[in-house]
């Protein structure tokens, strides 16, 4: 799921905090628990989240006697891991056609997550097109067609300013008759008021509902792992515009903490998809929940 090199920079220090606690208290008590729940909520894990967490912890201490640094390490890994795990949702949807209507604040990340996702599907053998609804902010519709000249894939774009609902009406008139496997909309991550923002995208799933029902919905919310707790919020408010199937998190390059991650996934019973781990465009990464909860966790090698 991630890189050797990239996994200490941001699960090393949670790691080394937790075992430092561990290491230091002979036998389980109430004072490392209240330390272990610090270290998570400090980690952008949630205050409801860690707490249960923490609770299993304590349960699984008492029913089954963990007393050793290695089981109560797998006991937070394995309570973590659980929450993170979505069965199936975590995976994309697989018909075809298939609709990807991609949202988020302007800053996340959003058109190179769009670009990297098309590089994923083209490297499958799958015709993609790009479809520039971000006509509110100045050159995103530039900015989408320039990836789409490095990778070969056509964009579908209207004047800046134009109605965003008009733009996709017109990508999916094409996507269908070209055949083309998997459509990915831009859409505005800032209009005027937050409030008009959310009605254009509730707008814009109604026309891809109405005219391509027949093709696979995937509506991914691009969140920046830097901004910790924001990411609720956005979250929050984003998901109440347009049902959400799933989170792709950016930034996880060494400047996050990460945590956030279990918190979106519990918080919100939504499968966290694909992690951004750099500005390649092969830095995207599927997400594994037992392996990001055994890198966070577990025994890591600095090296």
């Amino acid at each position: 799921m991630l890189a050797d090199k990239k996994r200490g920079s941001f699960f090393g220090r949670m790691q080394e905090r937790i075992e430092e606690v561990l290491l230091l208290r002979p036998r389980p008590d109430e004072d490392m628990l209240e330390e272990l729940e610090e270290i998570l909520i400090t980690s952008d894990i949630g205050l409801e989240t860690a707490e249960k967490i923490i609770d299993g912890l304590r349960r699984a201490i008492r029913e089954n006697r963990l007393t050793d640094v290695s089981s109560i390490k797998r006991e937070i890994r394995d309570s973590t891991a659980s929450l993170l795990d979505k069965g199936e949702r975590h995976l994309m949807d697989e018909r075809d056609p298939l609709v990807v209507l991609v949202v988020g604040v302007n800053g996340s990340g959003k058109t190179t997550t769009i670009a990297k996702l098309a590089g994923l599907y083209a490297d499958q053998g799958k015709s993609v097109l790009l479809v520039a609804a971000d006509t509110f902010r100045a050159a995103a519709a530039e900015q989408l067609s320039v990836w789409g000249e490095r990778l070969s894939i056509p964009v579908i774009a209207h004047r800046e300013g134009a109605d965003p609902s008009a733009v996709v009406y017109d990508g999916i008139s094409a996507a269908k008759a070209r055949g083309t496997n998997v459509v990915i909309c831009d859409t505005a991550g800032r209009l005027q008021t937050k409030k008009n923002l959310m009605a254009e995208l509730a707008k814009m799933s109604r026309v891809i509902e109405r005219e391509y029902p027949e093709a696979g919905r995937e509506t991914l919310l691009v969140l920046d792992a830097t901004t910790g707790k924001n990411a609720v919020s956005q979250t929050r408010e984003f998901n109440e515009a347009t049902e959400i199937t799933g989170i792709v998190l950016t930034k996880m390059d060494g400047t996050a903490k990460g945590g956030i991650v279990v918190t979106l996934a519990d918080e919100f019973d939504l499968p966290v998809k694909f992690i951004g781990t750099g500005e390649g465009i092969g830095d995207l990464d599927a997400f594994d929940p037992a392996a990001f909860a055994d890198h966070v966790f577990m025994e890591y090698n600095n090296g």
